[in-house]
Order: C-alpha cells, then sequence, then structure tokens
C-alpha cells in the first residue's frame, strides 16, 4: 500500500501535472482511505471495494467534515481508483458509481467598485502620510522580523526613504491582483519578462500548467513603470532571478506575505476583510456588472469550466435585488 502511494503520488505529479497542494491534499487522503481499509479488515490493496469507500467517506461526515471536503475526498478516492485499475492494482474501477455530496457554494463577498478604488490608492495615501505618522503605526508583521515586509501601512520608515520601494511594489502588487483578476500564487510567481508593456498584457502560468494571457489598464501599466524603475532595483539582490514582485530580502515574494500586504491596506482603508482572492472575486464581478461577456471572463480568470465563473453572475443579481429592495416604492 506505501508502493502505491509513492507511485499514485507520483502519477499525480509526471503524468497529470498536479499543483503540489493537490498532489498534498490527495496523498493525505489516499492514506486516510487505506488506513480506514486496513482497519475494516483489508490485508490486501485489491480487497478495496465501494463499501470501504462509502464507510470512509460515512466516518469523514460523522467527524464533521465539510461538503467541499468531502466533495474533494471522494475525487480522491475516484481518481485513485481509476489509476489502480490501470496499473493492475485494483480488478475493478471500484470508485465508478462513488457519488460526491454536491457542496453548498456560498456567494463570494466583493468590494463595491468605489472600495476598490480607495484599496488601490491606499499605499499612495501612505506615502503621502508625515514621518511621525507612517513611524506611529510601524510594527513588523508578525514572524517578518523585517518592517518592510509587512503591509506597508506599517513600514517602519518614512515613505520617502527606504520604504519607498516596498510602497512601490504594494502598489503594483494590488493594481495587478484587482486590474487582471489572477491569482496570489500566479502574480507571486510572475517573473519581469511575462510582462509585455507594449500589449499592456501579462503572462501568467495558472493551474495545470495552463497558460494565459491577460490584459491590465493603464493604472497597473504606472504602477509597473514606477516598480521596475524605481522599486525593483532598490530591492534586488543575488537571490532575485527573473522574478517580477519582490519581498524585503530580495527574494521572489510570497504568498503569504502578499496576503498580509492586501489585509493591512484594507484594514487602513477602513473596508471589510480583503483577500487577495477576494479582489479576484470583485474583478470578475465589475467585469460582468460593466457588461463583460461571461465566456471572456472565463478566460480572463483561467477557469477550465465555465459553471466556476458563473457563480459571479448570482453576485450582480443579488446585488440589483438589493438595489431593488431599498430604491423601489413596491419592493
Amino acid at each position: 500500500m506505501r508502493e502505491a502511494v509513492d507511485d499514485f503520488a507520483d502519477h499525480l505529479v509526471r503524468v497529470r501535472n498536479r499543483s503540489a497542494h493537490t498532489v498534498r491534499a490527495y496523498v493525505t487522503d489516499l492514506v486516510s482511505l487505506l488506513d480506514h481499509a486496513v482497519r475494516m479488515g483489508c490485508a490486501d490493496l485489491a480487497e478495496l471495494d465501494l463499501t470501504v469507500l462509502r464507510s470512509w467517506l460515512a466516518k469523514q461526515r460523522t467527524m464533521g467534515a465539510a461538503r467541499t471536503s468531502l466533495a474533494r475526498r471522494a475525487a480522491s478516492a475516484r481518481t485513485f481508483s481509476v489509476w489502480a485499475h490501470r496499473s493492475g492494482l485494483l480488478p475493478a474501477d471500484v470508485a465508478a458509481p462513488l457519488a460526491s455530496p454536491k457542496a453548498h457554494r456560498e456567494l463570494p463577498t466583493v468590494l463595491r467598485a468605489d472600495q476598490a478604488a480607495a484599496l488601490m490608492d491606499a499605499p499612495a495615501r501612505t506615502a503621502a502620510q508625515p514621518p511621525d505618522t507612517a513611524g506611529a503605526v510601524a510594527q513588523p508583521a508578525p514572524g517578518t522580523g523585517n518592517p518592510a515586509q509587512a503591509p506597508n501601512v506599517a513600514g517602519g520608515q518614512s515613505p520617502a526613504g527606504e520604504d519607498e520601494p516596498a510602497l512601490l511594489r504594494d502598489r503594483v502588487l494590488l493594481e495587478l491582483l484587482y486590474g487582471t483578476g489572477i491569482r496570489i500564487s500566479e502574480a507571486c510567481g510572475l517573473d519581469v519578462a511575462d510582462v509585455d508593456h507594449g500589449r499592456r498584457v501579462v503572462r501568467v502560468l495558472g493551474k495545470g500548467g495552463r497558460e494565459r494571457a491577460v490584459p491590465y489598464g493603464v493604472p497597473a501599466q504606472r504602477a509597473l513603470d514606477a516598480w521596475l524603475g524605481r522599486g525593483r532595483p532598490a530591492l534586488a539582490g543575488a537571490a532575485s532571478g527573473s522574478a517580477l514582485l519582490l519581498g524585503a530580502r530580495g527574494g521572489r515574494l510570497n504568498p503569504t506575505t502578499a496576503r498580509r500586504v492586501v489585509a493591512g491596506y484594507a484594514e487602513r482603508a477602513g473596508l471589510p476583510r480583503t483577500t487577495p482572492h477576494g479582489l479576484r472575486h470583485s474583478a470578475a464581478t465589475h467585469l460582468l456588472e460593466g457588461g463583460a461577456d461571461l465566456r471572456a471572463v472565463q478566460e480572463l480568470l483561467g477557469h477550465s469550466s465555465l459553471a466556476s465563473t458563473q457563480i459571479y453572475t448570482h453576485v450582480s443579481v443579488e446585488r440589483l435585488r438589493a438595489a431593488y429592495r431599498q430604491a423601489h416604492p413596491r419592493a
């Protein structure tokens, strides 16, 4: 069974080209499944059957697993079952009839257009603060030990001094996340060569190794020009390589730090709790509200299925209903 787990993980990486996060999740699910199978008396992998699979999912449900987690675990079991059958480890694809619980999809929380604009302006407002004001809120982010790595609403230097490169980095980070709707992992994975300044598009490597070109607007271009002209050269070092966005020590910007940057500026601007993925939701919603075609938004976001993009149409309809209830005398 241990060999089967290792071979399955290798298959996910080399053949299916799954991300490290997906491989880790699927392998964790598989180990849990096989442990349950052994406890039910399966002495060999070939004894795995549909009864064991359903028993495993039922146990997960009684332990309080969310419907989304159960759906993913069922998907992990089906993927493993197909692979094991083709590899001769199972006499049949035992998980083929296994049904997934339908996950309840919450409507994403999105910013209004004016709130998004306020967030984009937050680094400029921070830079305009007097040095003593900036120092008054200067606290390093937990675990960073370096103020420049925190959301630069909490930079430890005068905005006109050593902290200016970090402020320029934060500005371009926010503009790219909202202006393109790309994922935080995609933004942090960008290289300098991925930016086509002439056509104003970025080349993004998304899930499953799928590459797409995403346009960005004039504000993002201005932020990129300032970052590449004054900010990046000041932070660049031996560890920078070709990375577009850099951390305080000159290495590629970490997604965890980027999330902290977004949350810090949102809090400073008095906005609801905001994450990079929330900016992605906001960008998609605002595109649709502005008249963009659903298929075009799917391409921009890099969704493999149109069903993933359709949730944003529900967000727009909910906003329309809320406006109707608030304004119409017959509502």
